[in-house]
């Protein structure tokens, strides 16, 4: 068999026709009415399961840990969780509206080749992202399995070296998870409702039920120091905290079209994100800090990590004891294959199908994310490297200019109008190729909003780098700053070197509603883009 041959058994379904399938497949053009399933309570359910996490959970931690008092925290998760909200849905509009995907709706703002930019970036996000909420699954697991057998270690002796930050049984764990998590990733976007229901409901009880048991068990001496520290704070340490709100969901906040774009109508995708995200992401936050706090006495420390509270649980406790550790930390397990199934090996997945359209659909680059997340090595980046996740949870500095890039370009440089199949065709005769397939206004915008944040972002990994207190104060709003700063040169330099295909698309076209109802006519009547494109190449 022949090299081409064996090419071509790899090709994924395509549309057909001349329009090569460097720019689309099946999972990355428009979804069609049949695929777009995701109602209120979908989405909703989304929302419960990536802002009611054990990463949100410890939300509190962090902020406490720098010298916050509980009250400050909540005040900063509150704004923060308020901020992102209005991010998300605002950033999620073009996926609800055209049915297009984080990737696709970059090429817009990008150019068609500029794009990879920030679609390599989110790619490496989700490889490293999947692995580390795999470990925190697999931590899990190994509650599970120590409740099962409290002397765990024994059973499983430790071969693995004290640098790799891990024991023989903790990656056993790891590895259980990775398999149990492998089917989940196979269900396609538009069927994860049913995964939704059960792991939201799962993750609700158990944390309604480990409050409840926390309070009513924390004896007269009731809470910890947690609830009792006195302030050391600064206003610009608050805002601070609020930034770290915003960034700990940046990621999601930046790639929100990948899901929008299944929603049946577009309030379902805008309301329930309103409603649900703040909701649960602060209550989640306040039951972190409830907890921790009401068992802080209990077992001599302020315990953040909800694994390492219920294995406390099993260390102090009776077979009673052991058979709740054991079912909160398999709820947890639940959670945790509910939110990194879809907001790591999927989003991978649709970023890889978005770059090699003609091999790699959204399940083959899932399963590709999966993959090279293990060598990342997880368990040595959570145990080990404190610079690297210093690194990668001040990665709004990048992300917010590009958020901000996204909404400027949609709203104001677009007036909502895109034409759609345009993302799709990869030469001149596209209005969003701009120079060479870059959009050169979006790199320089990006680095004005990122430049200004880079000193103090420098300054917080490496401690023994000094900078200004002025360029320490702009990172601490990084997020806020670069989305500004990049949406307006992104903006003002439209305005001062126009795209003249672009302007005349926004004068000629009809408005911004015909458009979109005029598309998703054609998707629901099975009307293919490359169909549209091939036309219009005729004249």
């Amino acid at each position: 068999m022949s090299l081409k041959e064996v090419l071509r058994k790899l090709e994924v379904d395509g549309e057909g026709g001349p329009i090569p399938d460097r720019w689309i497949n099946n999972d990355i053009k428009p979804i069609e009415k049949d695929r777009r399933t995701w109602g209120f309570w979908t989405f909703h359910n989304y929302w419960v399961l990536v802002n009611s996490n054990i990463s949100t959970f410890m939300t509190g931690s962090s902020l406490v840990a720098m010298g916050m008092t509980w009250w400050e925290s909540i005040i900063a998760i509150v704004i923060g969780n308020l901020i992102a909200t209005i991010l998300v849905v605002l950033n999620s509009v073009p996926g609800a509206y055209y049915n297009l995907g984080f990737p696709v709706v970059n090429r817009y703002v990008w150019g068609m080749y500029g794009s990879q930019f920030v679609i390599w970036n989110r790619i490496l996000l989700s490889i490293v992202w999947y692995g580390f909420q795999a470990w925190v699954g697999g931590e899990c697991v190994y509650v599970c399995l120590q409740a099962i057998w409290p002397n765990l270690e024994e059973r499983i002796p430790n071969h693995l070296a004290a640098s790799t930050g891990t024991t023989t049984a903790e990656f056993a764990s790891y590895i259980i998870f990775m398999v149990i998590s492998l089917p989940f990733i196979w269900i396609r976007p538009f069927k994860l409702k049913y995964l939704f229901y059960g792991s939201s409901a799962t993750i609700l009880i158990f944390e309604i039920v480990l409050l409840i048991w926390s309070l009513a068990t924390m004896g007269p001496d009731g809470f910890g120091s947690t609830m009792k520290a006195s302030s050391t704070y600064s206003g610009w340490n608050i805002a601070f905290g609020i930034i770290s709100t915003i960034g700990s969901i940046a990621a999601g906040i930046l790639n929100q079209n990948d899901y929008a774009r299944f929603a049946r109508q577009p309030r379902d995708a805008v309301w329930s994100q309103i409603i649900s995200f703040p909701i649960y992401a602060i209550i989640c936050s306040v039951i972190g800090i409830l907890v921790t706090a009401a068992t802080q006495k209990r077992y001599d420390e302020a315990i953040w990590n909800l694994p390492n509270l219920l294995s406390a649980v099993i260390e102090n406790g009776g077979s009673r004891s052991r058979a709740a550790a054991f079912f909160g930390a398999a709820a947890l397990v639940i959670s945790q294959i509910g939110v990194n199934v879809p907001g790591n090996a999927l989003a991978g997945g649709f970023d890889l199908a978005a770059t090699f359209p003609r091999f790699i659909n959204i399940r083959r680059g899932a399963y590709i994310t999966v993959l090279i997340s293990i060598a990342c090595n997880p368990w040595k980046l959570v145990n080990t490297s404190t610079v690297f996740l210093s690194v990668l949870s001040s990665y709004s500095v990048f992300l917010g200019p590009m958020t901000g890039l996204m909404i400027s370009s949609y709203f104001v440089i677009n007036r909502s109008k895109i034409k759609v199949h345009d993302l799709f065709v990869g030469n001149s005769s596209s209005i969003y190729w701009y120079t060479m397939g870059v959009n050169w206004r979006a790199a320089v915008a990006w680095l004005c909003g990122t430049a200004p944040s880079l000193p103090g972002f420098v300054a917080y990994v490496n401690t023994n780098v000094t900078v200004p207190i002025g360029l320490t104060h702009l990172y601490y709003i990084c997020f806020l700053s670069g989305f500004v700063i990049s949406s307006a040169v992104y903006i003002a330099l439209h305005f001062a070197f126009p795209d003249r295909s672009i302007q005349d698309f926004i004068k000629t076209s009809p408005s911004a509603e015909t458009l979109m109802k005029n598309y998703r006519a054609q998707w629901d009547e099975g009307v293919e883009v490359t169909e549209v494109i091939n036309e219009e190449m005729k004249f």
